[in-house]
């Protein structure tokens, strides 16, 4: 089978290099153009582009998939297939109809359970216990074409958005391979997805990561786990941005009389203790803005925070 993979991604990667090592004639990968990144504004390739160029595999990297000029360019290809994974743009209708069978998206979650840009992300978020993989056939709308497969996992207490985004990501390779073998077969079934249990995953902004304080302890752990690495669970200390990068829920009550995001003691070797608005949250490692991520300890040694602080 002819196919041409479009992805951005290291959530497509695994998808990518599966079909590189499959009997399956990978043309083309579409990707998007090189980007600046980090604060030295280098311009990097995305990891899609560098994986297909070590395998030889042409590679192209248009503003807008769907303009005229790549029309053009993905019609002369000629493909059976089009295998999209965390690519980033909207593809028209125009696009979805050039290959002789159709396109199918790899997305990480069940659908029509969140849809859109961040799945990992608000699933942990919204702490869930279950997620997975959707192979749907694509149409004109995000995320809503009909379900061609599932493959669902587990969500560990201590899984987070990045463990999550590794394990579906290689979760969504065994299924792609599951789908093509059904296609080649002739026995694949298409299920029309439910819009009344639908929801939505948005792109995170920055704003996002903010914590507040007055929710309790495990709603801010579940999106303490939610936000990494971008944009992180954050919170104000002396002036200055605090990030959680991890956290534990502590005792169910908390003392009478404190205040939400007040520090309520010290556990050496354990972490700091904090008030929330039911039960308290024990943070465990934390980066004050510019520096490195320290443990609390060695955060302590540096920083004078004792009972009575305020994380507001």
């Amino acid at each position: 089978m002819k196919i041409v993979f479009f992805g951005t991604g290291e959530f497509a990667i695994p998808a990518l290099k599966a079909l590189i090592g499959s009997r399956h004639a990978v043309l083309a990968a579409v990707t998007q153009p090189d980007r600046e990144k980090g604060r030295s504004l280098k311009v990097s390739p995305p990891p899609v582009k560098v994986v297909a160029l070590t395998h030889t595999i042409s590679v192209y990297q248009p503003d807008d998939a769907s303009s005229i000029s790549s029309v053009a360019y993905l019609e002369a290809l000629q493909p059976d297939l089009f295998v999209v994974v965390s690519f980033g743009q909207i593809l028209k209708k125009e696009v979805l109809e050039i290959p002789k069978l159709y396109a199918v998206n790899i997305h990480g979650s069940l659908l029509p359970k969140y849809r859109g840009a961040a799945p990992t992300n608000w699933t942990i978020i919204n702490g869930e216990t279950t997620s997975g993989v959707s192979i749907i056939r694509m149409n004109e709308k995000m995320d809503e074409g009909d379900i061609i497969l599932q493959k669902e996992v587990a969500i560990g207490e201590e899984d987070t958005n990045i463990t999550l985004h590794e394990t579906l990501s290689d979760l969504g390779a065994h299924a792609i391979a599951d789908t093509i073998e059904l296609i080649e077969k002739g026995t694949v079934t298409f299920r029309k997805q439910g819009g009344g249990n639908a929801t939505y995953a948005p792109k995170l902004k920055k704003a996002d990561g903010l914590i507040r304080w007055d929710e309790p302890a495990a709603v801010i752990r579940n999106k303490v786990r939610g936000l990494l690495p971008w944009p992180g669970a954050y919170t104000h200390w002396n002036g200055k941005v605090v990030k959680i990068l991890h956290a534990r829920v502590g005792d169910a009550s908390v003392e009478s009389g404190a205040a939400c995001g007040e520090v309520i003691r010290i556990d050496n070797g354990k972490g700091i203790v904090v008030a929330t608005a039911s039960g308290t949250l024990i943070v465990e490692y934390l980066q004050l803005e510019g520096k490195k991520p320290l443990d609390a300890d060695a955060f302590l040694r540096g920083h004078r925070i004792i009972p009575g602080s305020q994380f507001t």
